[in-house]
């Protein structure tokens, strides 16, 4: 067999000629050769994404609303409608200092347990709030005060949302009950069956001059005193503290009985305009008829 170290060693010019030329020159070739497949390596190497920031002016669905504002995640949503539904109804058991009291009636419910859902809900809050508050869910990702909207949560006007929206007061911290239903929610079907908590009920009243248009919101189960049953609504019934006005839970069961058959939320009342869903929710629900 051929032994080139044998021969090398016999040869020395030959040897010479290998150590001093073929060596170096193979070297150098390995060298160029790894240097020309490094960069092709480096190309595959993993690299972490920057965080892109929220698009502020977005509002691809047209609902009116910035996109950024919406509660679309599953857990945003669900601690929403938690605190939403749980602050009102602490309203029956007694009203929160925190809710002005020239601000006392059924849209102004509504408002209060809507803001007061979106805040962070720290020690200082529990001890604005009052002793029978007590924490239901976690806080919702998006606070209170969050860009653009900040504390302007209710649109006033129609149409698709535009940057300039805030500054030329299509928004506001006031909505009354009719503000509340063209703009700021969705309909979903006079049938009960399709309503879940959160949603808010609306009449219709044409000859009551100064309200004609009145609001509900529809609990489900009761957080307090449920009894079993899952149709319960609280509401303001929208007169003045001095003129009698005050805070009432009941059950559907018990308004579908009520002597004045424009207080009952049936789809054979005219008055009654059907369940109501909040964009902030952004939930697929039905056009209305």
């Amino acid at each position: 067999m051929f032994d080139v170290r044998k021969t090398l060693q016999r040869r020395p010019a030959l040897w010479l000629f290998f150590t001093l030329v073929l060596l170096p020159l193979t070297l150098l070739i390995a060298r160029s050769v790894s240097s020309r497949v490094a960069p092709a390596a480096t190309l595959t190497k993993p690299t972490h994404s920057t965080r892109t920031e929220p698009n502020l002016t977005a509002d691809l669905d047209h609902d009116g609303l910035p996109d950024v504002a919406e509660l679309r995640g599953f857990n945003d949503r669900d601690n929403f409608i938690a605190w939403f539904t749980w602050i009102a109804e602490m309203q029956f058991y007694k009203p929160s200092d925190q809710w002005n009291a020239e601000q006392r009636d059924c849209a102004g419910l509504v408002r209060f347990a809507w803001r007061e859902a979106l805040r962070p809900h720290d020690r200082a809050w529990y001890q604005r709030m009052g002793e029978t508050f007590e924490p239901v869910a976690g806080d919702v990702s998006r606070n209170l005060g969050s860009e653009p909207l900040r504390e302007k949560l209710f649109r006033t006007a129609p149409g698709s949302y535009n940057p300039g929206d805030v500054a030329a007061s299509r928004f506001s911290e006031f909505a009354d009950a009719q503000t509340l239903k063209l703009y700021n929610v969705t309909f979903v079907s006079r049938d009960r069956a399709q309503a879940r908590p959160g949603d808010l009920l609306f009449f219709y009243q044409p000859f009551v001059q100064k309200s004609p248009y009145h609001v509900m919101l529809f609990l489900g189960d009761a957080h307090v005193a449920g009894q079993g049953a899952h149709d319960w609504v609280v509401y303001h019934t929208g007169a003045a503290p001095e003129n009698g006005g005050t805070v009432k839970k009941v059950r559907l069961a018990v308004l579908d009985e009520h002597p004045n058959k424009r207080w009952r939320p049936l789809p054979s009342n005219q008055n009654f305009l059907g369940f109501y869903r909040l964009k902030v929710l952004n939930q697929q629900v039905s056009s209305e008829e």
